[in-house]
């Protein structure tokens, strides 16, 4: 027996999934825009590290 989802608003977003995935794709725009292999500074600049450890701290 085939299982077909719904028709309808019955879809479940992930927000933390859908986080990941949208820094997955800046993390490859910026591998194919870079010359060389992206530094851990360039990487923790593109995740935003910085800025998640200030509103951390607040």
């Amino acid at each position: 027996m085939t299982h077909v989802a719904p028709l309808g608003g019955t879809a479940v977003q992930d927000h933390v999934a859908l986080a990941e995935i949208e820094l997955c794709g800046e993390l490859i725009i910026a591998a194919s825009a870079a010359e060389d292999r992206l530094s851990l500074e360039s990487i923790d600049e593109v995740l935003r590290v910085a800025e998640e450890r200030k509103s951390a701290e607040v």
